[in-house]
C-alpha cells in the first residue's frame, strides 16, 4: 500500500468531497473549507480545508465558523485537523480563537481483504447484528461500559441511521452468556469511494485482551470486502492504535478534534 497515494485518495474522496454521515445533515462547501451541517445532536463540523489556505484566509475561515456555530445556536463545532493540514501553525490559530484540542487520534487504513480471516471468540460470547431500536439501546450500554460516557446522544444517532438510512451503514454487538452487551462496533460505507469507516469499538474492562475487539474488526471487515470496498478506514485512539497496527492497519497521518462551545 502505498501511502501517499492512499493518503491523496482520502483527502479527495472522503474529505474534499465528502457525503453527509446521515439523515438529516448536509454537507456545505465555505469557501476554502468543506463541513457538514446538522442539528443539535448531530455531528457539525469540518471535514477538510483547502490545502492553499495561508494565515490570512485560516483566520478569516475560523472567524467564519464561529459565526456560523453561533447563528444556528449548535452546542459545539469541530474543526478536524489533520497533521498535513496547511497552514503549519492552524492548531496554534484555532486554539488562539477558542476552539480546544481533544487527544489526538491516529488515522490508520487497511486493506480490508487482508482482515477477512476467521472470527474468534471467548466461550459464551457471540456476535449480535444491531438492527432495530431495541439493539441500538444495548449498543449505547456496551459503549457505556465500554468507555464510561454517556451513550445517549449515539443512541439517537443510531436509531435514526437504522430507520431512515441503513443501507450504508452496518453495526454489532458482542454479547456474554447472559446476553449482556460487552462490546460493539458500527461501519459507514462510503458508496463511491472504496473505502470504509470503523467507527465506535470498544470493549468492557473485563472483558478485554480476549480478541472480541479484533472480532468484531474482522466481521466488519468481511462485510465491507463482500459488498467492494478496498479499504477499512479508523480514526484510533491511543487504545486502540496498536491493536489495530498489530492487524495490519497503517498509519496515514494523525488527526485531532478541535471543538469550539459558545460562552466557554
Amino acid at each position: 500500500m502505498r501511502t501517499d497515494d492512499v493518503r491523496a485518495l482520502y483527502d479527495r474522496t472522503m474529505r474534499e468531497r465528502a457525503r453527509p454521515d446521515g439523515p438529516g445533515v448536509r454537507v456545505e462547501r465555505d469557501g476554502p473549507l468543506v463541513r457538514q451541517v446538522g442539528g443539535p445532536d448531530d455531528w457539525n463540523g469540518v471535514v477538510w480545508s483547502s490545502p492553499d489556505l495561508d494565515a490570512e484566509g485560516a483566520d478569516a475561515a475560523i472567524a467564519a465558523q464561529i459565526g456560523h456555530c453561533a447563528g444556528r445556536g449548535l452546542p459545539e463545532f469541530e474543526w478536524k485537523l489533520y497533521g498535513h493540514d496547511r497552514p503549519a501553525d492552524l492548531g496554534d490559530r484555532l486554539r488562539a480563537a477558542g476552539f480546544v484540542p481533544e487527544p489526538p487520534e491516529t488515522l490508520l487504513v487497511a486493506p480490508a481483504e487482508l482482515l477477512t480471516g476467521p472470527v474468534a471468540l471467548p466461550d459464551g460470547v457471540t456476535l449480535r447484528p444491531v438492527t432495530d431500536a431495541a439493539g441500538a439501546e444495548l449498543m449505547a450500554r456496551a459503549h457505556e461500559r465500554a468507555f464510561g460516557t454517556d451513550g445517549g446522544r449515539l443512541l439517537h444517532q443510531m436509531v435514526r441511521r437504522l430507520e431512515e438510512a441503513p443501507e450504508d451503514f452496518v453495526a454489532v454487538m458482542a454479547v456474554d452468556g447472559v446476553g449482556e452487551p460487552v462490546c460493539s462496533g458500527r461501519m459507514e460505507l462510503y458508496p463511491g469511494t472504496g473505502f470504509a469507516g470503523l467507527w465506535g469499538g470498544g470493549t468492557a474492562a473485563e472483558w478485554r485482551g480476549r480478541g472480541i475487539y479484533r472480532a468484531l474488526v474482522t466481521y466488519r471487515a468481511r462485510i465491507a470486502a463482500e459488498r467492494g470496498y478496498r479499504y477499512l478506514q479508523v480514526d484510533a485512539s491511543a487504545m486502540s492504535a496498536p491493536i489495530l497496527a498489530r492487524l495490519g492497519f497503517t498509519a496515514l497521518g494523525t488527526t485531532t478534534p478541535y471543538v469550539y462551545r459558545p460562552g466557554r
